[in-house]
């Protein structure tokens, strides 16, 4: 059976979860809170050597893994835990504890920094109430019909690229010149050849490591603020979701450099003002000083029903910004399309009527 974490209360033996209003771990049972850094001794084993095992193992226990699911035991009740091979936090199905695994945890698989829940499940939930509001063309019966499904708290695992970008970059640009004498009017195109060159450089580019999370959506999420991240203790996890990534740095290189190219060419495109129209012919963008971190960011998940289709909402577990798809009433849509056409079709009529009534027409 592989390893586990849990933490439990040294009062009353009761399960602690870390609190995101409080920013510390919290029994529910009997309200004592404990600082995170005195949960720092769980994580310190997670760098020692494994101790012996010398015991042989039985038919049964040797069958634990089938596919990608692993078995894991509750250090509470004894149940067994399955998980699937990206899994690195959730709960004991009988008797609910939070529950760290530790082999996806540790070496290469642990993070170098987290950034801990600062909204709870409440703060989820009236987010996605906020987001119904003002939206004219949602259906009237969905907030009220609509059915919560689950709302799970969920540190997704994040590659975090830092580098310097010196790039040269050629525009085409044109200036037009327009005057007119007593018999003829005459435009004037001149053509020039820009250069651009300088560095800019990239702290803590997120690529999201999960192939479960799209990678727009969580970008779409974003920004995430580094500076509150901490060194990784899974403390944080306690009473959360954790998958460990199964997308490698070396696979999510190519989108955090689609992400520095696309912020270099927009940078320096913003320093070619004054012209007529202005082309990129050509860049080159080179890095230097190219490194990466891992990181678990925190994100609330919100799966809702109505009308037998599943909608999918997230949201920032540390900003509240949440973003999701809504569904769209077409017959109200229709509506807005026939009233706003009517509108134009009547702002043109009357346009028309006064000039011909001014004698243009």
């Amino acid at each position: 059976m592989s390893a586990t974490i849990e933490y439990k209360c040294p009062c009353c033996g009761g399960k602690i979860e870390f609190d995101s209003t409080l920013q510390q771990m919290k029994c529910p049972y009997c309200d004592t809170t404990f600082d995170v850094e005195a949960m720092l001794t769980h994580d310190e084993a997670l760098n020692q050597p494994a101790e012996d095992q010398m015991q042989w193992k039985t038919e049964q226990e040797q069958s634990t893994w089938e596919g990608d699911v692993n078995v894991y035991v509750c250090q509470s009740c004894g149940g067994q835990i399955l998980a699937d091979e990206n899994t690195a936090a959730t709960h004991c199905p009988y008797c609910g504890n939070p529950v760290m695994l530790t082999d996806r945890l540790s070496g290469d698989l642990k993070p170098d920094y987290v950034i801990p829940f600062k909204l709870d499940k409440n703060a989820a939930k009236d987010a996605l109430k906020k987001h119904f509001s003002g939206k004219k063309l949602l259906p009237r019966l969905f907030s009220s019909e609509h059915h919560i499904d689950e709302i799970k708290g969920l540190y997704v695992p994040f590659w975090l690229f830092d580098a310097d970008a010196d790039a040269n970059i050629r525009y085409k640009a044109t200036s037009v010149r327009v005057w007119s004498d007593s018999k003829y009017n005459y435009t004037e195109t001149s053509f020039y050849s820009l250069q651009r060159s300088g560095v800019l450089s990239f702290d803590n580019i997120p690529v999201d490591g999960s192939l479960k999370m799209p990678d727009d959506l969580m970008e779409s999420l974003e920004p995430f603020d580094f500076s509150q991240a901490v060194d990784f203790q899974t403390a944080y996890l306690s009473g959360y979701l954790a998958d460990r990534y199964d997308v490698s740095a070396e696979d999510s290189i190519e989108r955090a450099n689609i992400r520095v190219k696309k912020t270099t060419e927009q940078a320096f495109a913003q320093t070619v003002t004054g012209y007529a129209s202005v082309t990129p012919e050509a860049s080159d963008i080179r890095l230097s000083n190219a490194k990466h971190k891992y990181a678990f960011f925190p994100v609330w998940l919100l799966n809702t029903t109505w009308n037998g289709k599943q909608y999918v909402f997230a949201m920032n577990g540390q900003t509240g910004k949440i973003v999701g798809d809504l569904p769209i009433d077409k017959k109200l849509l229709w509506r807005y399309r026939l009233l706003y056409s009517g509108i134009i079709g009547a702002a043109i009529y009357g346009l028309i009527w006064l000039i011909k009534l001014s004698g243009l027409l």
